[in-house]
């Protein structure tokens, strides 16, 4: 039925003739609906109160909070090698990029220079996370949109990484492996013969989700043209990551603040025309490709070397490292097990996630934990322009729009 014979039609009496009626007027009735949280749809326990006029969307608030688990005030209670393990519960779909911005954070707080091997295995790992987490959602934003096929296939691909993720740290989904000043511990040859094996499994299978979607019609109709939003509006309220970039704004802190091993790689950042659902899924696509791209050249270009710092006081000791003798050795791990004095003072660090810039915002007072910890995390910047991107498009068009900021809310809420 289309949207205008929905509103409620209303005839109105001529005082001059009683008994006669005028043309007809329309009165359109808003009707409020609670969307979640327990809708299957909205990725996680949100609720979105939607004020409709007919099946057009007249506004939509965004309710958050269900699962708050103060887990920043949890980082005042402990110290900053024990909150890594907190971190892998923000985004649990992308568990050890959250590891990799909160101790890239630490180390600038610390003034910790990473060794060069470390920060290859880190770029390296980063990438994976993130074709796990752009994998993660394609398929299930193909699913809610009704491209089941593609859902499956991602899936799939995805569970060689997950493996892959088992034998590097022991654990599929809430993994740790990065460290203060470098990593748990180095690849294993198989490792590198199952990654080497993958880059030349994956890109193919990229170029099938394409045509899969590619030629859906329900895909391209739901796609194109919807949830639009301009860059300066994209700008405005603080979005980042292929949100942002599908605004057309060139904006990646692999670029901008170069960190790690990525200003030693060569890559391109995709950027989108329109600011719509469709170019937001083109540019995660994209990426999927460059992160092939940078797997493959740090592969190329890392060289042996220690995976950790050697600062006794905030490190654990290098497995490299010789002892002159039991007495040394047990020194350097009093020194360690007494934790480190911070230097008093604040610091910001923001580290391009899959979703985007994912930043830790720490203020110190000195001692071994943090006096204040803040997580600017994309997925709650992100519903803050759900409500702008929402208005007048339809009901179904809502499940598509929470799909497009690829939210998780356990980084949502924290």
């Amino acid at each position: 039925m289309a949207f205008e014979d929905q509103r409620t039609t209303v005839y109105k009496l001529d005082p001059a003739h009683p008994g006669s009626e005028t043309l007809p007027t329309l009165r359109t009735e808003e009707l409020l609906l609670n969307m979640g949280p327990q809708h299957p749809a909205t990725h996680g326990v949100l609720k979105v109160i939607l004020e409709l006029e007919g099946e057009r969307l007249v506004k939509s608030t965004p309710v958050l909070g269900f699962l708050h688990r103060g887990v920043e005030k949890l980082a005042e209670d402990g110290t900053y090698h024990q909150f890594i393990p907190h971190t892998d519960r923000l985004d649990y779909v992308c568990a050890m990029y959250n590891n990799f911005a909160y101790c890239r954070a630490v180390e600038k707080l610390m003034n910790i220079t990473v060794p060069d091997r470390a920060e290859y295995l880190r770029t390296i790992v980063a990438e994976v996370q993130r074709i796990i987490g752009h994998q993660f959602w394609l398929g299930t934003q193909a699913l809610d949109i009704g491209a089941m096929t593609v859902f499956f296939y991602c899936f799939r691909d995805r569970e060689i990484l997950m493996d892959w993720f088992d034998e590097l740290c022991g654990a599929r989904l809430t993994t740790s492996w990065y460290r203060i000043g470098g990593v748990e511990r180095d690849f294993t040859a198989s490792l590198l013969d199952k990654l080497n094996q993958f880059l030349d499994y994956f890109p193919p299978k990229i170029d099938e989700y394409v045509v899969f979607l590619e030629t859906n019609r329900i895909w391209i109709g739901r796609t194109k043209g919807v949830a639009i939003i301009s860059a300066e509006d994209a700008v405005s309220f603080g979005l980042s990551g292929p949100t942002l970039r599908g605004s057309g704004v060139d904006y990646d802190l692999r670029k901008a603040e170069p960190y790690s091993a990525y200003p030693k790689c060569e890559f391109s950042v995709p950027l989108g025309k329109n600011g719509d659902t469709y170019d937001r899924y083109w540019i995660r696509v994209q990426e999927l490709y460059e992160s092939v791209k940078i797997i493959r050249q740090c592969l190329e270009q890392m060289q042996d070397g220690p995976i950790m710092a050697d600062v006794p006081s905030v490190t654990l000791p290098p497995k490299q490292r010789v002892f002159t003798n039991l007495e040394s050795m047990i020194q350097q791990f009093k020194l360690f097990s007494q934790g480190f004095d911070a230097p008093r003072g604040e610091i910001y660090c923001g580290t391009e996630a899959h979703k985007g810039e994912l930043g830790f915002y720490i203020v110190s007072t000195g001692g071994g934990k943090p006096y204040r910890l803040k997580i600017r995390a994309p997925s709650f910047i992100h519903m803050g322009a759900f409500d702008h991107m929402s208005r007048g498009y339809m009901i179904s068009d809502a499940v598509t729009i929470f799909g497009t900021y690829d939210i998780v809310m356990g980084e949502c809420d924290r």
